[in-house]
């Protein structure tokens, strides 16, 4: 049973990896700090577009979070997004090695948005810090929308 998590959690780390490899290894014109660890090996630098895809990831297994948002600044509307463009409802910004992630979701219908909204701070908070080594300095939650679910 335990080597079935063992598997999906190699898994799960390797998938990572070849993120951070390839948005490392992208041209990002300098418009975002990455978060930067230094150890004896060398130095680390952890993009945020990275960063913004993880904390896609476990905002979307919450409970209560339909999924992410994203605003038409033309018109104001609101659009759930599909799982693969889950980092355009995500701005992730760091700064002297502290994060700061806002989200834009859509809520489901019938629950407390405030425990969603504390459930989905609590899980990210955990989760990014473990992953990156750094600090969240905040999380801001936006929610666009409620959608009903069958």
């Amino acid at each position: 049973m335990f080597s079935i998590f063992a598997s999906e959690k190699q898994k799960f780390i390797s998938f990572f990896r070849e993120i951070v490899y390839t948005v490392l290894n992208m041209k990002t014109g300098g418009v975002y700090m990455k978060g930067r660890i230094s150890n004896k090996m060398g130095e680390i630098q952890i993009s945020p577009e990275v960063i913004a895809l993880y904390a896609g990831t476990i905002a979307v297994e919450c409970f209560g979070i339909v999924g992410m948002a994203a605003v038409s600044m033309k018109d104001g509307l609101v659009k759930l997004l599909k799982r693969e463009s889950l980092t355009h409802g995500i701005t992730v910004d760091i700064r002297e090695n502290r994060i700061s992630i806002d989200f834009h979701v859509i809520v489901s219908y019938g629950v407390s948005i405030s425990a969603v909204a504390d459930n989905l701070i609590e899980s990210v908070k955990y989760r990014v810090e473990e992953f990156t080594g750094m600090e969240i300095e905040k999380i801001n939650i936006f929610v666009e929308g409620v959608r009903v679910i069958d």
